[in-house]
């Protein structure tokens, strides 16, 4: 059995997947299963979680896709041809994105199926080529925006309260800069949603309310979407906001309410683009380890950066911060003595968050 570390593991033959199980997991959550043959395991798929797991080219035994769609999981053809614009000029749109009713037959579900095929030279290439030319279209994009970036968990449904907290910073952020996120579902949908409305505020209620009725990209990647086109034709127009996700996470659909959306292969690559493209700040709502590993990221480079150009850092909710996740005391020590001191803010609602921000010079 392959020894794979992080957040995605994959298994690309029967043996290994009958391994895996044998040594008692539980859960193919973030697993990729790639050409596997699995009309013979029923069983092991009736009893397994698999909600985030992704099969890519797989057989089942009859009925059994339906189950594992169901169950939360993404089934997904094989296919070996380039998908994307190497060469593309503008950053993608949502409609772009998702061009067909059904999410699998889409864009988006077609290159991250293109991205679990076999890697060869050729595919390298054509995923970097991409992704430069990617680059290229946000610094384009960005030129005379200030950005301000709004992070927080994927994992946050519609209609809770985090939800509609982050829906309102967006909106209240918009007012004065450009509000950019990591492109992905949740608190970061959210926020791309507040922000699209800020010329129409009075909206914001209504939206939430009607995409409360979807809560979740799961069972259903196609619902969630067509609930939020839904919303957008309801409400057209608004305000420019930015998000950039990755095909990295593929299993992770990228939100519609971001009006340009610079999406990448390498997540290295998106990681340290969407924090340094936020140059008048970032706001961090509870999250898990992606939020977490931002805070720190962005803290470094405001460790190194010249008083000139540090950013502020807004941390939300007092105790997640200090006790359930305690980022603040390290940060708090990092910055001590640093130009970066007078920067870095932990608080306890978003409009306390939004006022450091809009306040900030």
């Amino acid at each position: 059995m392959k020894r794979s570390r992080g957040r995605g593991v994959q298994v690309d033959s029967l043996a290994e997947l009958d391994a895996r199980i044998s040594a008692g997991a539980t859960s193919m959550r973030g697993w990729q299963v790639r050409g596997v043959d699995l009309t013979g395991r029923h069983d092991v798929l009736a009893r397994s979680r698999l909600a985030s797991a992704t099969f890519v080219a797989c057989v089942f035994a009859e009925g059994d896709d339906a189950v594992v769609r169901a169950a939360g999981a993404l089934v997904l053809p094989a296919t070996d041809e380039v998908p994307v614009d190497t060469g593309r000029t503008s950053l993608y749109s949502a409609a772009e994105l998702y061009d067909t009713p059904r999410y699998a037959d889409s864009l988006d579900a077609r290159a991250f199926a293109w991205t679990q095929r076999p890697s060869t030279r050729d595919k390298a290439l054509a995923r970097a080529l991409h992704d430069h030319a990617v680059d290229l279209a946000l610094e384009s994009w960005v030129e005379d925006r200030r950005l301000v970036g709004v992070m927080g968990g994927h994992a946050v449904e519609r209609g809770a309260a985090a939800y509609a907290d982050a829906a309102r910073l967006g909106l209240a952020l918009a007012g004065a800069r450009t509000v950019a996120t990591g492109g992905g579902p949740g608190s970061m949908e959210a926020a791309n949603l507040g922000a699209r409305l800020a010329p129409r505020p009075d909206a914001l209620d209504e939206a939430l309310a009607l995409l409360a009725e979807v809560p979740a990209y799961r069972p259903s990647v196609s619902a969630w979407v067509a609930r939020a086109f839904a919303v957008l034709e309801r409400f057209p127009g608004g305000a420019d906001t930015l998000g950039i996700p990755t095909w990295h996470y593929g299993h992770e659909p990228p939100n519609v309410f971001a009006t340009a959306i610079a999406k990448y292969f390498r997540n290295s690559t998106r990681e340290a683009t969407l924090l340094q493209v936020c140059d008048a700040g970032i706001v961090f709502l509870p999250g898990f380890g992606g939020t977490v590993q931002e805070i720190f990221q962005d803290a470094c480079e405001n460790f190194y950066a010249d008083e000139s150009s540090v950013a502020p850092m807004v941390l939300v909710g007092t105790s997640y911060w200090t006790e359930e996740l305690p980022a603040w005391p390290l940060l708090r020590a990092l910055s001590r003595g640093k130009p970066m001191e007078d920067h870095v803010h932990l608080v306890e609602t978003w409009e306390e968050a939004a006022n450091l921000i809009v306040s900030h010079t």
